[in-house]
């Protein structure tokens, strides 16, 4: 099985259009002190040539970039075979509408956020008056089969747990399964990988799943609780907004560093955690504790 992380930055991407905190001034001034980041989203494919999308983010045609070059007869080639989605939230659903040309679309996810992209946000309605977009209701707790385009078998499942963490804003609903852990298994070798972007607490149940993984893609937005607060950019905690922080007593670094997983990654990393800074004390920590910190262009294969 083969994962690529197309995007590694959290909504806004690495240096952020607006911002001028330190480190998107980093790197601003000194691309190699901090490299720059599109908005989290990955890919990932049972023969490397057929791919399926963790979540579409608005960087889309900028990351499909990044997959294989294909051999193509034809005037037209789709790779995405399917969108799998962690969240309704936008930077996670707007590459839909974005890949609309691709004539057929495949969403899933769980009936919380299709529910959400329907009604809410209607990234779906837009995106069907262009395209078919045939939806997947991925009930939480079950492993439903991926399938390809015409409808043949992948050789990968996916199975999504509810996690904690906020719906979006513009959610009028607050059922469970807003956002999810996502567990994907390639049925021939057993191997399983898990994206979690967003994950507001780290409990038994999850942290269980997770050490099963043999690899694991895992929120990395915030590196303290108050981050935003002291940057006087939000007056919200990172855990009110559904991210646990790397550091701190309800931290993810002292955690994840003691489980099994072969490969830990950190993604979804926002514009002012200060472990983008390749020389920092906070990136020598996260590669000391066996994680790695995630960039663009990063390949896996299970």
């Amino acid at each position: 099985m083969h994962v690529i992380l197309l995007g590694t930055a959290a909504g806004g991407g690495f240096p952020q259009w607006n911002c001028w905190c330190p480190t998107c001034r980093a790197a601003r001034e000194t691309s190699e002190l901090a490299r720059a980041r599109t908005q989290s989203s990955i890919a990932f494919s049972a023969d490397g040539a057929r791919w399926f999308l963790g979540n579409a983010s608005p960087d889309v045609r900028e990351q499909l970039a990044r997959l294989p070059r294909a051999e193509v007869r034809g005037m037209r080639h789709v790779p995405v075979e399917g969108i799998v989605l962690t969240d309704a939230e936008l930077d996670h659903t707007l590459g839909i509408a974005l890949l609309r040309e691709g004539r057929l679309l495949q969403v899933i996810a769980t009936p919380s956020v299709l529910r959400t992209i329907t009604e809410d946000s209607r990234v779906l309605p837009v995106t069907q008056a262009f395209a078919t977009v045939q939806t997947v209701n991925a009930e939480l707790g079950s492993v439903v089969p991926l399938e390809y385009r015409n409808g043949s078998a992948s050789g990968l499942t996916v199975e999504m747990m509810a996690v904690r963490g906020d719906p979006p804003r513009f959610a009028r609903h607050d059922d469970e399964g807003h956002t999810v852990a996502t567990f994907i298994r390639e049925m021939s070798t057993g191997k399983t990988f898990a994206f979690v972007p967003g994950c507001g607490g780290l409990g038994p149940r999850l942290l269980s799943r997770l050490n099963e993984a043999d690899l694991l893609l895992f929120d990395g937005t915030f590196w303290t609780d108050d981050e935003l607060i002291r940057l006087d950019i939000s007056g919200r905690p990172a855990l009110a907004m559904g991210h646990v922080p790397i550091t701190g007593r309800e931290g993810s670094l002292t955690i994840l560093s003691q489980l099994a997983c072969r490969q830990k990654v950190y993604t979804h990393i926002n514009n002012t955690n200060p472990m983008l800074i390749e020389s920092s004390d906070e990136r020598a920590l996260v590669e000391a504790a066996g994680i790695l910190v995630g960039m663009d262009g990063m390949r896996f294969e299970l």
